[in-house]
């Protein structure tokens, strides 16, 4: 029996998609245990490329059976896209995919909400799918779960409440359109209709499997540092990315988890908002970009990018208790004559201890640097860690010492066979 739980221990976008499709061989049940359709995991296999917003990664290994927790929100028209792109693609879901039942629903007025607010002044720089609105329903008591669409008659009572609510807003604070209730009825009970053979009660079959010795790998979207709780609020997601989330998220228990691996990305990109010390606003930054061809795979937006940030890192392996790490896109360093990698940070002068979350400070602090040589050559071919060349060995192990993380996993490349297993 082994419990894996895989996280983004930067700020998102470290390559999940990739890892959780090369380790998903390893196991028999793939389970996404927080986030919405605002994640976007990208996986190559030959000529193909997948691209996957709800349904986990493992999807594309045809003996794994995927399941998405009740710490996921679920949009209704996302999650059919995916079931219909896979299909078209010969990829069968059929007695492989599960959902909660206590996963919440997104509904329409929740990315109505969510794109109003982000018109605003103040602008987080969410991606518009009615995530945070969903979660606030849900921790306000407010929330439909999917098995709310079992009960016709408290289905349409509870949604008509929503909408009285949510129109008082739309009409009186931002002088909107109301919303039909009826029309959202219909549409949600012809959701369930479609998507009544893929739900279970998933912590019972989660912990059953347990029992029975199976081994599960538990996927998170986003990243630590997105953390509502651990991350740069109020620049964060609105669930918990980390480690602990994946128990909350899913229904398996603390004392059942055997492994926590992280993703662990070769520099640092961030989307949308909030202080990024060592963001690179020149042309170093916009070659990251355009090799690592950083734009997000969910909204298309260009993503910022900068060096590796050490003190980051080790501060997300403290907090999610890391095992060891996958390093992504290693590969996109190859063309840089020097690399830098920031050590520890500087506030007023005087070196900080310990990683600052809150947002005045982190946007304040200045990034100590070592600066590395490049290695200036191709390594996607390279598949053990012999074959690298020597400084970007050197590299490895810099930014392994300085981040206390132990190194398992190394992407030398998108596609599948571009990898390097420790």
């Amino acid at each position: 029996m082994s419990v894996t739980i895989l996280v983004g221990s930067q700020w998102g976008d470290e390559g999940k998609g990739k890892i959780v499709d090369i380790l998903s061989e390893n196991y028999e049940i793939v389970t996404r245990y927080q986030g919405g359709a605002n994640a976007g995991h990208t996986v190559e296999i030959g000529d193909k490329k997948y691209i996957l917003h709800l349904i986990p990664s493992g999807i594309l290994r045809k003996d794994v059976i995927c399941v998405i927790g009740n710490g996921v929100v679920v949009d209704p028209n996302a999650l059919l896209e995916e079931i219909e792109l896979l299909e078209k693609n010969n990829i069968s879901v059929k007695g492989r995919l599960f959902i909660s039942h206590n996963a919440h629903l997104i509904m329409p007025y929740h990315k109505l909400l969510d794109s109003i607010s982000e018109s605003g002044d103040v602008k987080i720089g969410t991606t518009g799918r009615g995530i945070g609105p969903c979660y606030i329903d849900k921790y306000a008591r407010k929330g439909i779960k999917i098995v709310d669409l079992l009960d016709r008659e408290g289905l349409e009572q509870k949604i008509r409440q929503n909408i009285i609510e949510k129109n008082t807003i739309l009409k009186k604070v931002y002088d909107r359109e109301e919303l039909d209730a009826s029309e959202i009825v219909k549409e949600y009970v012809e959701f369930d209709k479609k998507i009544d053979q893929y739900i279970k009660d998933v912590p019972q079959f989660l912990n059953n499997a347990i029992s029975e010795g199976k081994s599960i790998l538990l996927e998170g979207a986003q990243g630590a540092l997105l953390d509502v709780d651990h991350g740069t609020y109020p620049f964060v997601t609105s669930s918990s990315p980390t480690s602990g989330g994946a128990c909350t998220g899913s229904g398996i228990p603390p004392n059942k988890i055997t492994n926590v691996v992280g993703i662990v990305k070769a520099y640092t990109t961030r989307v949308g908002y909030g202080p990024f010390p060592t963001e690179l606003l020149d042309e170093d930054g916009e070659k990251l970009r355009k090799i690592g061809a950083e734009y997000g795979a969910t909204t298309g937006r260009p993503r910022r990018c900068g060096w590796f940030d050490a003190a980051l890192v080790n501060y997300s392996s403290m907090i999610n208790g890391l095992d060891e790490v996958a390093i992504t896109k290693l590969d996109v360093l190859s063309e840089f004559d020097e690399i830098k990698v920031c050590v520890a940070y500087e506030l007023d002068g005087k070196q900080l201890k310990s990683f600052p979350t809150d947002v005045d400070r982190l946007s304040k602090v200045k990034p100590v640097y070592e600066v590395l040589p490049g290695w200036k050559s191709d390594i996607s071919k390279a598949r053990t860690f012999d074959e690298l060349p020597e400084n970007c060995k050197k590299y490895l192990n810099f930014i392994s010492e300085k981040s206390n993380i132990k190194i398992k996993i190394i992407s030398v490349g998108p596609k599948r066979n571009e990898t390097i297993i420790m």
